[in-house]
């Protein structure tokens, strides 16, 4: 038996939930190898003296400082959808990094000004870059640590909104404090440099190992808590961020080598991945929204029209029974009222009155046939083929609820004499309930398989598999009755016409077995 595993794109709210697929986790590592590339490229020639660019580092790290307040942002949005702390974490760590990102270029000599424009020029920006390489990675740990604990949501709206001012007004006021002391106070602080900006002291190389282990500690923690997307390019970003460590560390502490101006560039590959991703995911989720919608509207459109027609048809079509029953038990009464009573007059009105309901329950079936998928030509179909056709009818369905699939078709499963569309129409009807109720239901594990079987000898057998709620038990005996739905906004149609359809075809569709981890619902069909 040949076991297909087909894992469905997951699509809550927003992408700081999504998980990774195998296709983001490629593009991934081409960016890591990519990146050591060059890193292994830039190494033998890291020590090497270039010339001093002093517009390098404001119009670099303003553009830093730019995209990590641009991603803060983006990430607040996030967390107004989907409230977790751990986002709002995250975010804040993007606040930090572009604030000291700005700060230090503030205070770097050469950048705005020729002492740089704020601290003692020589150990104020080291200081700002420390800071700087400190919180982000102190941000993140929280986020990994924060990111599946239970109950780490916050309630939408209002109280989101209030969250978020009160976390940027904690984050800039521990930012303006901890600029002032690297600014103001720095005779009270260990040296970076002592008379040449160009050349560190070994205290520095110290504090590029410590703010190494620092980043390694973070991405550490990260890989063993690893799930999302998000996820994902944070580690991708600490990796990035590596370099500009092991220049100072092995290479180069030098300024203005190639080392030195290679690592800002790292920094700057680093600070743009996480926002690249959001861009990019953002986008496709809102055309994947935008289509979920559209089809959407289009089956309540179908369905308002199949609802509207079939009641006027109805109505149409029984008003003249229902007219001549009750004019003939208009009749009856009179006769009552007669003397001596008409008996013969009475049975013929009465008789009347039993051919019109007969009549009445003729239109009815007349009806209902007329909305029921009629019989077509049946045909040689394939099972397996005929759901996997299925699942790609629901494709974005699954993905908008982020439902996760699995399969498991048996391979020696005989053809069958069946209509194909009828058939489709059974398994597509099985399966949209599966995904409504794993939609409405409080699941943590949102999950449809589907299975086929063959006994060998006469009977194939289809099993559709939901992880949603359950059927209640006094539900259990009408979930297959004509108008009877466990959905709101259910006709009560669906199962009723499937069991039909499938009886009609000389096999059976029953439920057999529910509990609150889900249904599972089983279609037989003869060889």
């Amino acid at each position: 038996m040949e076991v297909h595993q087909e894992q469905a794109q997951d699509f809550p709210l927003v992408i700081a939930t999504m998980p990774a697929t195998d296709r983001q986790r490629a593009i991934a590592v081409g960016v890591v190898i990519v990146l050591i590339v060059a890193a292994s490229v830039m190494a033998p020639f890291a020590s090497i003296q270039v010339g001093r660019i002093d517009a390098f580092i404001p119009v670099l790290q303003t553009v830093v400082s730019v995209v990590d307040l641009i991603t803060a942002t983006l990430l607040f949005a996030q967390f107004s959808i989907q409230p977790q702390r751990a986002i709002l974490a995250l975010a804040s760590g993007y606040i930090f990094s572009g604030s000291f990102a700005f700060l230090q270029t503030l205070s770097f000599p050469g950048a705005y000004g020729p002492a740089g424009l704020i601290g003692d020029t020589l150990n104020t920006p080291a200081w700002m870059y420390v800071l700087w390489h400190t919180t982000f990675p102190a941000a993140i740990l929280v986020y990994a640590f924060s990111k599946d604990t239970t109950g780490a949501a916050i309630p939408q709206g209002r109280p989101a909104m209030t969250a978020i001012i009160i976390t940027v007004a904690c984050v800039l006021a521990l930012i303006a404090g901890l600029a002032w002391i690297v600014t103001t106070k720095t005779e009270y602080l260990p040296s970076f440099y002592t008379t040449d900006v160009r050349l560190q002291t070994q205290f520095g190389n110290q504090t590029n190992f410590a703010l190494w282990l620092w980043a390694s500690t973070a991405l550490a923690v990260l890989f063993a808590r690893r799930r999302t997307i998000l996820d994902l390019w944070l580690m991708v970003t600490l990796l990035a961020y590596m370099p500009s460590f092991l220049v100072a560390i092995i290479g180069s502490s030098v300024r203005f080598t190639v080392g030195w101006y290679a690592a800002r560039c790292f920094i700057l590959v680093a600070s743009c991945m996480v926002l690249s991703v959001l861009l990019v995911e953002t986008t496709l989720l809102y055309s994947r929204l935008a289509s979920a919608i559209i089809l959407h509207r289009r089956e309540r459109t179908n369905r308002l029209l199949s609802v509207d027609a079939a009641t006027a048809a109805i109505a149409h079509e029984i008003n003249q029974p229902l007219g001549a029953m009750s004019l003939n038990c208009d009749a009856a009464l009179e006769c009552l009222k007669a003397t001596p009573l008409d008996l013969a007059e009475l049975r013929s009105c009465l008789t009347d009155v039993k051919n019109e309901n007969s009549r009445a329950s003729e239109i009815v079936a007349g009806v209902r046939a007329l909305f029921k998928t009629t019989a077509r030509q049946r045909t040689i179909i394939d099972v397996n083929r005929l759901a996997r056709e299925v699942l790609r009818m629901v494709e974005n369905d699954l993905q908008v609820h982020g439902v996760s699939v699995s399969t498991e078709f048996q391979d020696d499963v005989p053809q069958l004499r069946a209509d194909p569309i009828q058939l489709q129409q059974v398994i597509l009807n099985l399966v949209k309930n599966a995904i409504d109720a794993i939609a409405i239901g409080p699941t943590a594990i949102k999950a449809i398989r589907l299975i086929t079987t063959y006994d060998g000898k006469s009977v194939v057998s289809l099993y559709v598999q939901d992880s949603g709620s359950g059927i209640t038990t006094e539900n259990e005996t009408k979930i297959f009755d004509p108008f009877f739905s466990t959905k709101i906004s259910g006709m009560g149609l669906g199962l009723s016409i499937s069991r039909g359809i499938i009886e009609d075809h000389g096999g059976d569709l029953r439920l057999t077995e529910t509990s609150s981890k889900g249904c599972i619902f089983e279609i037989t069909l003869p060889v």
